[in-house]
């Protein structure tokens, strides 16, 4: 195994208030006690236990406590949790820690107590600034509310400030997309993960057949959203991430440049490279209740060298850097020579170019991304 192989470590908190209608992750109504609550931490962290086998003495990266809605926990949940964890497996000394926050639930109780028990990034899920699409997209707070939040967060200068804004959404204006940005930018984020809308199946958008506004309006609002975030010194180093100075997310970019993660709680993924190069993907239980019976681990399965292929592009070609060729090779244990043909053919439909062994996605590639890893599928 390559041993700069990063690890990360996500932790899924499974229930939310209501379940939003662009949403298919695996999420509960909070109807739950605290005695359920209790249950579920020690479940995740026996949970851990179980994967620690697979990872032997190695160190964690980055922690991203992610949902549903963590902060539907109180502050002395989640140092339990985290305490319990930090006890189970080493953290890395410069160790992110990320937790997504809903401003419907958010405490400022719990907020200013986040930096003493070692959380060091809050992710905001705005969605956006517009009172009217709040309400289409069933968010339980107004603008007011969460500007008066990102203020409040921003007051520890030592924990950086991620929220997450979509565009392109049904019958959206290329203005009213621009004045979301604009007012992020005076709200003096850290990072902005700015996405488009992505209508997906099993959400009441798909059943109810709700699109996105016009392809040329989205067109343009990712064109001139862009130019407007570069000039407000937002660097763009992913497709839908950007970062102020020294803000990147250690957490993402570990996903993006292929690195390993252990996924606990109901419903968690993982990805965890052992011996050989040999890379194993686990699928927690998503039933609660079968999870907190002790039965965590749904699926495991090796991924094939087909996949791997793949996977290792999907991830590195939303990178707004080079990639190596020699990379591919460490990091997946594939000879470089299985992929020439598919790099070589990549290059002549313009999507990448190559330059002294090295690979980077040119606008047409990130344009067309669906294309350009067709040929590496």
């Amino acid at each position: 195994m390559k041993k700069n192989i990063n690890l990360s470590l996500y932790i899924h908190i499974p229930w939310c208030l209501r379940r939003c209608p662009f949403c298919n992750f695996n999420i509960e109504i909070f109807k739950t006690k605290k005695k359920i609550v209790n249950k579920y931490i020690k479940n995740i962290c026996n949970d851990l236990r179980q994967d620690v086998k697979l990872i032997k003495k190695r160190k964690i990266y980055s922690i991203f406590i992610g949902g549903g809605t963590p902060t539907l926990l109180t502050y002395k949940e989640i140092y339990l949790m985290l305490r319990k964890i930090s006890n189970i497996v080493k953290f890395n000394k410069k160790i992110e820690i990320t937790i997504e926050m809903d401003p419907k639930t958010a405490k400022n109780e719990n907020i200013k107590f986040y930096k003493k028990i070692g959380i060091n990034r809050i992710s905001i899920g705005v969605q956006t600034f517009e009172n009217k699409k709040l309400k289409f997209l069933r968010r339980m707070y107004n603008n007011k509310e969460v500007i008066k939040l990102i203020k409040y967060c921003k007051k520890d200068k030592n924990i950086k400030i991620n929220i997450d804004i979509m565009h392109s959404l049904p019958n959206q204006t290329l203005y009213k997309a621009l004045v979301d940005i604009k007012i992020a930018y005076k709200l003096n984020v850290d990072h902005i993960s700015w996405y488009k809308l992505n209508i997906e199946k099993n959400t009441v958008f798909y059943k109810k057949k709700i699109k996105n506004c016009n392809e040329k309006i989205s067109l343009k609002i990712f064109k001139y959203g862009n130019i407007i975030l570069k000039k407000m010194g937002y660097k763009q180093y992913e497709i839908s991430s950007y970062s102020k100075k020294m803000c990147k997310s250690k957490h993402n970019l570990n996903y993006w440049n292929f690195g390993d993660y252990i996924g606990i709680g109901c419903g968690a993924h993982g990805k965890i490279t052992i011996k050989n190069n040999t890379i194993i993907r686990t699928i927690k239980q998503n039933n609660i209740k079968k999870y907190n019976s002790k039965n965590y681990l749904y699926k495991i399965k090796i991924i094939r060298k087909k996949e791997k292929i793949l996977e290792f592009f999907m991830n590195k070609f939303r990178l707004f850097k080079k990639t190596l060729i020699t990379d591919f090779s460490n990091t997946t244990g594939i000879c470089k020579n299985k992929i020439l043909k598919k790099i070589y053919m990549a290059e002549k439909e313009g999507y990448i170019k190559i330059k002294k062994n090295a690979l980077k996605t040119t606008k047409k590639g990130i344009a067309f991304l669906d294309n350009l890893l067709e040929i590496f599928a």
